[in-house]
């Protein structure tokens, strides 16, 4: 048994705040009954739910997180590359889960992975300045003016246009550095551009998510409380 709101929300129905409403509108039904209490328990086993009068396939929305480890390409192919897709357990490999953006081989840490055409594109847009936060051991040691460089956004060698971003000294050669954005190799080329080539790249958040203690090369699924959290992407 499980609660009718999880079960849409897994079908692709929309997100938690759109079932809501969806349920409100009445145009969800459970064997042919009209139902708008998302904590209703359902067995989808035994009972047919419609929206809109369309049954619902009970389909499952996944979000993973990895802890990426160096060495591995962000794609769901390489014939030559060994592939993030290699690290997660076959389950969910077979439920057509994408990597959302990317990490270059070398860099490490937090990557989602979702099976919500949705959820991706919103992550990864633009126009939805989901912010990421490095960690970097690089060459030199940053300085106000570099700080203030990133804050007013840099322009780089080759005239990509990089928004403003948070640079931040934490010691001798170590950095944590904040972008609203995912250009090619973009935190490396910035530090690089101010004269601080990386070392050692890894991402430690993405959005209100944290990687916390997640060992490297391992994998899990979000909490509804991080699912939650990732709602605020997609208003």
């Amino acid at each position: 048994m499980e609660r009718l709101d999880k079960f849409l929300c897994d079908s692709g129905a929309g997100s938690r705040n759109q079932v809501k409403v969806i349920l409100k509108q009445g145009r969800v039904t459970v064997d042919g009954v009209p139902e708008g209490s998302g904590s209703r328990k359902i067995d989808p086993k035994t009972q047919q739910v419609c929206l809109d009068g369309q049954p619902l396939s009970g389909w499952r929305r996944v979000v993973l997180m990895l802890n990426k480890p160096a060495g591995f390409v962000t794609a769901t192919e390489d014939k030559r590359e060994k592939t993030v897709m290699e690290l997660l357990p076959a389950q969910y490999r077979a439920l057509d889960v994408k990597p959302v953006g990317r990490l270059d081989k070398a860099t490490e840490g937090l990557l989602l992975f979702t099976n919500d055409g949705g959820l991706l594109h919103d992550l990864i847009s633009p126009k939805k300045e989901v912010p990421k936060r490095y960690y970097a051991r690089h060459e030199g040691t940053a300085t106000a003016e570099d700080i203030s460089a990133f804050a007013d956004g840099l322009t780089l060698g080759d005239g990509t246009v990089c928004r403003s971003a948070v640079l931040e000294c934490i010691g001798q050669g170590e950095s944590m550095i904040t972008v609203c954005e995912g250009k090619y190799h973009q935190v490396r080329r910035m530090m690089a551009s101010r004269n601080m080539p990386v070392s050692y790249l890894q991402r430690q958040q993405e959005g209100a998510l944290t990687l916390g203690e997640l060992p490297r090369g391992q994998v899990r699924e979000l909490t509804e409380e991080e699912l939650a959290a990732l709602e605020c992407w997609q208003k």
